[in-house]
Parts: C-alpha cells; sequence; structure tokens
C-alpha cells in the first residue's frame, strides 16, 4: 500500500453512499490499467474500508457500459450466493451506489468513479505460492462460470470488441507485418513464420461459437491468479474481481487464458528462453480445480477442447505481443526496447511446448471430466 494521492479522493467520495467519518485513503494493489485506492471510515461498528476505482476510459472505451456489465453480474451473483447460503459481502463485489443512485460516479471533467466494498481476510497474489493456490484459483473461476450460467436479461455489452477473436488478431498482425513501420520485420522472420504456420488455428473456436457447437457463455475473459481474492485462513479462493472483461465468450477462452499464465514455468517477458516451458503439474491442478466446479454445465465439445484452447490462447497472446512489437510498441508498455519481441518468444516457447505435451494434456483433461 502506497501513500501518495493521485487524485482528490475526499472530493470524489463524497458522490457515493458512504456511512461513517472519513479517516484517510491510500494507493492499492497492484493493477496496471485503473488507479485503485483503499479507504478508511470510523463508524459506530469500527473502522471500515472501501475501493475506490478511477475507471481508465481510454482502455474501457464506453465505462457505462462497463458498469451496467459489472452491476448486472454482481447483482445476480448476490442472488445466487444468498441462495447457497453463502456471505455475498465475500463472495461477490458488492458495488457501493452513488449519490444519484447510479453505480458509478462521473466527475463534470468527463472521468468516471466506482466504490466497492473492502474484501476483508482475504488477499490476491501477484506469484504463485503454492499448488493449492492454483488448484483454488481455478476453481473459483469455474465457481464463477457456472454460477453466471443463468444470467437473466440478455447478452452483455462487449467491453472490448473482439478480445479473443483470434481470427481478427491474426489479421491485425498480417496488417502490421505487411506495414512494417518500424522496418522490424526482418529481424523476426522466424517469428512471423512461427504465427503463419498455425493460420489454420486461429479460427477454430471462434467457428464453433458462430455455428453454434458450442454455447457462448458469460466470461471473466482476463483469468489471473491475481484476480481471485483468497481467503487468509482456508487458503481457498472466495471472490473472482476485476469484472471490467466480463462479457460475451466461451469457456474455452477463460480457462486457455488460466493455462497460460498458471502453468508457465516462467516470468512473461523471460529473456532466458532455456527457462521457459509448460508445467504439467501445474495444469493438472487447473484442469482439477476448474472441472471441479464447471464439470456439469460444460458440453463434450467444449471439453474436447480444453486442452487445445491453453495452446489457442497462449498463441493468441504471443500475436498480440508480436504485432505490437511490429506496430512499434504502440499498445503494450515496454521497459526496454525488444520487450514486446521478449514477450512474444515467451508465449511461442510455451506453444511449441504444448504441442509436444498435447496428448498428455487431453489425458489429464480426461482424467478430471
Amino acid at each position: 500500500m502506497e501513500s501518495a494521492l493521485k487524485h482528490d479522493l475526499k472530493e470524489i467520495i463524497q458522490h457515493f453512499q458512504l456511512e461513517g467519518e472519513f479517516l484517510d485513503a491510500f494507493l492499492y494493489g497492484s493493477g496496471h490499467i485503473h488507479d485503485t485506492y483503499a479507504s478508511r471510515f470510523k463508524t459506530q461498528e469500527g473502522i471500515v474500508r472501501y475501493i475506490h476505482q478511477w475507471i481508465n476510459h481510454d482502455v474501457f472505451k464506453e465505462p457505462e457500459k462497463v458498469m451496467e456489465n459489472i452491476e448486472r453480474v454482481t447483482r445476480y451473483a448476490r442472488e445466487r450466493i444468498l441462495a447457497a447460503g453463502g456471505d455475498p459481502l465475500r463472495e461477490t463485489l458488492n458495488l457501493i451506489p452513488a449519490v444519484d443512485g447510479n453505480s458509478f460516479y462521473k466527475t463534470p471533467e468527463g472521468n468516471y468513479w466506482r466504490s466497492y466494498v473492502f474484501i476483508e481476510g482475504a488477499r490476491t497474489f501477484d506469484k504463485v505460492e503454492s499448488v493449492k493456490q492454483v488448484y483454488n484459483a481455478a476453481k473459483a473461476f469455474g465457481i464463477f462460470q457456472k454460477m453466471l450460467s443463468g444470467l437473466p436479461g440478455g447478452r452483455l455489452h462487449e467491453t472490448i470488441p473482439n478480445f479473443h477473436h483470434t481470427r481478427k488478431r491474426f489479421e491485425a498482425f498480417l496488417e502490421a507485418a505487411t506495414k512494417d513501420v518500424k522496418n522490424r520485420a526482418r529481424r523476426v522472420k522466424a517469428e512471423i513464420d512461427f504465427v503463419l504456420e498455425r493460420e489454420r488455428d486461429v479460427s477454430i473456436i471462434v467457428d464453433m461459437l458462430a455455428q453454434e457447437k458450442i454455447p457462448e457463455r458469460v466470461t471473466h475473459n482476463d483469468t489471473k491468479l491475481n484476480n481471485v481474492m483468497i481467503d487468509d485462513k482456508t487458503g481457498e479462493g472466495i471472490c473472482v474481481i476485476d469484472l471490467d472483461t466480463v462479457m460475451p465468450g466461451s469457456a474455452l477462452y477463460d480457462f486457455g487464458d488460466a493455462v497460460r499464465i498458471g502453468a508457465s514455468s516462467a516470468a512473461e517477458d523471460e529473456q532466458d528462453l532455456s527457462k521457459v516451458g509448460v508445467d504439467l503439474a501445474m495444469f493438472d491442478c487447473l484442469a482439477n480445480g476448474y472441472l471441479d466446479a464447471a464439470r456439469d454445465i460444460l458440453t463434450p465439445t467444449e471439453m474436447e477442447f480444453l486442452a487445445f484452447s491453453a495452446k489457442l490462447l497462449t498463441f493468441e497472446c504471443g500475436v498480440r505481443f508480436l504485432t505490437d512489437y511490429l506496430a512499434g510498441d504502440v499498445y503494450f508498455k515496454i521497459h526496454r526496447e525488444s520487450h514486446n519481441l521478449d514477450r512474444c518468444r515467451t508465449q511461442f516457447k510455451m506453444v511449441a511446448e504444448m504441442e509436444q505435451k498435447m496428448d498428455q494434456m487431453i489425458a489429464i483433461v480426461n482424467r478430471y471430466r
């Protein structure tokens, strides 16, 4: 927790329905998209905390649609948790309404803010500390997917259109490679060839969705370990957070991206590729946890493509890194000239290893399905 404030929180929080006497506020967490703060209030019951977030409208172009999605999803999750005898104050995010009754506050300058109840007795982890943690995080994402499988009210908004549309990601790569605005294509011929050789894979999931061979679901679309709150006492994953990308998609997106991150043996930008690979023990934990929660809602076709989804989502992310490198590093933040290229190479090394281990990965999924 850091003490510096970039915004006047004391003024912002006056626009939310908060009880008690404001004490202080701090920058909070390790997120890279929004500015997040924790505040403390003195009430008759003691000190309570809240989370406040400035929503980055450069990334999320339509914040009101983001908030409409989050409001719908958390309201329905609360209903489901109560019906199951759970604790909705800990097992889902809880929005604090603005004074005008909206789920957000818009400043006169056009900035968007939201506030949540602070979930006490739990925390997130940026690095994996145990296989139990991986199992419980994967299970939490499975529970989240199952819980929202009956969400009423029609389709959610696409907060980032075509986010996991791998065919369109491939087309954007082709455009960047053709334009070659930084004259970098000649340096990465091996990576470009790697992508071109796998074009046959890029439309598989989007085509199955379009042809209704697999169902469109409410999906999280950013299934990192640190988007699950882990209970301090039990070690269980109690609440899925960071709901900005909750939108229509495929269960395969969520599982595949969880494997891309959770089963990697090295950091996403590791420069020593000898350290990069796929940890099958971690893949086992991810498959076990996810399917323990979600196996009874998944179709046979979804089960069949779970292992493939890990390869595809890893490939898609590598393509995005390579595209940004070719385009001049305009999307992802970098800390060195070849940062996006390093990221691309780790993803492609994982893809190649997954191709070698695909039979083992399929066998692991079949063990738990």
